[in-house]
């Protein structure tokens, strides 16, 4: 047996600087722009991860909540359109 300890994991040093365009996605996919939410949050996700940011959690969310926005709408669509032309 080895009295040597293993070395410690080395990681991406975490800055304190927040991602803009991860929180610019994130509140845009509250007021309801869904496609431009999701699209910045995947380039805000890319660039917080490459540069060592903070926000990849707002990121994450704009994606998600735009995405689910978007198939809820063309769920409801659906059902509205067939309602209307089920009683014309």
């Amino acid at each position: 047996m080895s009295d040597y300890a293993p070395p410690p994991q080395q990681y991406a040093p975490s800055s304190d600087k927040w991602n803009v365009l991860s929180i610019v996605a994130f509140v845009i996919s509250l007021l309801g722009f869904n496609i431009v939410a999701v699209i910045l949050g995947f380039i805000g996700l890319n660039q917080a991860k490459k540069r060592g940011e903070r926000g990849t959690g707002f990121a994450n969310a704009a994606i998600i909540i735009g995405l689910v926005s978007i198939i809820l709408g063309f769920i409801f669509g659906f059902f509205f359109l067939s309602g209307v032309l089920a009683n014309a």
